[in-house]
């Protein structure tokens, strides 16, 4: 192989000898998924309960297909329960008030197993760039145990780095502090917050700040913020996929940035029509479905994540025999419908803005009508917060493909505005806002 990539640890974890081959993985996954299925039919009262799953086990992967989907809505109800085994056997009850979705809260429960399983994933993918001895910094909220910074922080002391987690909340400005005064080699955190930190750190005078790697998770990463974090602190920046449901840990970024590779160990995912749930064609971006291999606790059958990526079946020029998730498009039904039929996404104003020195994060909301109306809050540095930025992101906004169409077209009008603050992003993931012309707008 001609990198460090996740094989030999994920054959050890199949059971499969090294080197992996896609045959190899996917008959281990074919087996796994039917046992999986055979225990949540016995254990689960909600698979048990289902009346539309096949008798015959799976005899290609293809055949997943023919079971249905299980929904966040199935998560909210949770009636009848998902859990599969005892409350005495949780370890960890997780509470989710938001999950890039909105609505009553969903609750996740994890086992011991379940647990040691993410930090044990955290552990070798933190390791494809972090080194015995690098302090790391962990920015991630919260550090309850059970937790993504309480299990990184673990994972990272198993490699022989020295995790240092921030203080939390911090804004941008003491997060700014907070780095210089760490000084580390690797850092771990949100995308937005982490640029708006290096935003404020390039505008006050100060030390630079300066990480040879970056992790990058929890929200959608645009190409501009990784090159920007890139630019300015010298890191080289790598990418994670996941979210509660998947046990936290999903997908990382190898050295040759060509897609995460996924913990095929744990999940098997497809990609499928957001619409019509049919399987997507090969390589088109589709909605992320997943169902889960080893969780006894709470086992997933075709969970629908609500993201939108693609699937990459070939071969990793790091020679990782691992699929790979690319092409991350935000949330199914998150976008905004434009006149001309093009579609409005936060991601694509992501890509625009965050390729803007100046801005450090930003508010959008979308005003439907003729025309429809882009309303930005720009938060920015201070020494930066002028008549020049807010310039620079009309004259952006203008270069994109769609969003100038609509401007040139007379269907969209945009109307920016500082923000008194350096970043806006609440704890739950950023959104697109959209609201419908009201009827006397509409008149009007």
């Amino acid at each position: 192989m001609s990198a460090a990539t996740l094989d030999p640890w994920m054959a050890a974890r199949m059971g499969l000898a090294a080197p992996l081959t896609r045959a190899a993985v996917d008959a281990w996954g074919l087996a796994r998924l039917n046992q999986t299925i055979v225990h949540a039919r016995a254990a689960s009262p909600f698979y048990r309960a289902r009346r539309d799953f096949p008798d015959s086990p799976l005899a290609r992967i293809e055949e997943l297909a023919r079971l249905p989907f299980t929904t966040a809505a199935d998560l909210l109800a949770d009636d009848p329960p998902l859990l599969a085994l005892s409350q005495s056997a949780v370890a960890r009850v997780v509470t989710l008030e938001t999950s890039g979705t909105s609505g009553p809260p969903k609750r996740l429960h994890f086992t011991p197993d379940d647990l040691e399983s993410t930090v044990d994933f955290f552990d070798h993918g933190m390791a494809l760039f972090t080194r015995p001895g690098d302090r790391a910094a962990i920015a991630f909220p919260g550090r309850h145990p059970g937790g993504v910074a309480a299990g990184l922080a673990i994972a990272l002391r198993r490699l022989g780095a020295v995790p240092v987690a921030a203080p939390s909340p911090l804004d941008p400005v003491a997060l700014a502090g907070w780095l210089r005064e760490t000084r580390p080699d690797v850092v771990a955190g949100p995308p937005v917050p982490l640029l708006a930190a290096a935003r404020v750190a390039a505008n006050d005078g100060g030390a630079p700040i300066r990480a040879r790697a970056v992790l990058l998770s929890s929200d959608h990463v645009a190409d501009s913020l990784a090159c920007g974090l890139e630019a300015t602190w010298g890191a080289e920046v790598f990418r994670h996929w996941g979210m509660t449901e998947t046990g936290y840990g999903g997908a990382v970024d190898c050295a040759f940035h060509c897609g995460c590779h996924l913990r095929e160990d744990e999940l098997l995912v497809e990609i499928v029509d957001p619409d019509t749930g049919a399987p997507a064609p090969a390589g088109a971006v589709g909605e992320v479905v997943v169902s889960t291999l080893r969780r006894r606790g709470a086992p997933l059958l075709r969970y629908r994540t609500g993201d939108l990526a693609r699937l990459i079946e070939a071969p990793c020029p790091c020679g990782s025999a691992l699929r790979r998730l690319v092409g991350f498009a935000g949330r199914v039904g998150a976008g905004a419908l434009l006149p001309g039929g093009d579609t409005l996404t936060l991601p694509r104003l992501d890509e625009a803005l965050f390729a803007l020195e100046a801005v450090s994060d930003f508010v959008a909301v979308l005003d439907r009508g003729a025309p429809a109306t882009l309303t930005l809050s720009i938060a920015a540095p201070a020494p930066v917060r002028v008549a020049a930025t807010l310039a620079a992101v009309r004259a952006r906004l203008a270069e994109d493909p769609i969003v100038g169409a609509a401007l040139r077209a007379g269907a969209l009008r945009v109307e920016a505005a500082f923000a008194d603050a350096v970043a806006l992003s609440s704890p739950a993931k950023r959104r697109l806002t959209i609201r419908e012309a009201t009827p006397c707008a509409q008149r009007c």
